[in-house]
């Protein structure tokens, strides 16, 4: 299998509010570049729509390797916290409603096509794609501002 790197961001102006997010996907020095946007949405939504979008963008199964800053994603992929959700139908372990259902059960789908591993990097720090990322998603988000 190939191996890629997807490196994601999200940002949002008001939570919720305008937002964006942004993903550079590298595969033997080619990048491809996505990103997009919302009027209305909140941070976490923008996190989870450029994983989606960079993982939708592969046309085979691939071992990849995803770099961002946001915990929540991480950490519910990483950790299996999301599928637990989904096993406890979108219901955490402190017996509140899971956030973002919809696009958890998007991106659980995705993620099970692929040989996936996690990494989560500071923000704007000095991950040149993870600012680029987030360059991205100002970017988008300011559109809709």
């Amino acid at each position: 299998m190939k191996t890629v790197s997807i490196y994601t961001d999200g940002a949002c102006s008001g939570n919720p509010g305008p937002g964006g997010w942004g993903a550079i996907l590298r595969y033997q020095g080619v990048e491809k570049v996505l990103s997009g946007g919302e009027a209305l949405t909140t941070n976490n939504r923008m996190e989870l729509s450029g994983v989606i979008a960079a993982l939708q963008a592969l046309k085979e199964p691939c071992v990849v390797e995803l770099y961002s800053d946001s915990k929540y994603v991480i950490d519910a992929l990483d950790k299996g916290w999301a599928q637990a959700w989904r096993k406890k139908n979108w219901i955490k372990s402190d017996k509140k409603p899971a956030l973002n259902p919809d696009l958890w059960e998007t991106l659980l789908d995705l993620t099970a096509r692929h040989e996936m591993h996690y990494h989560w990097v500071k923000g704007h720090a000095d991950n040149e794609y993870n600012n680029r990322c987030d360059r991205l998603a100002v970017s988008e988000r300011e559109k809709f501002t």
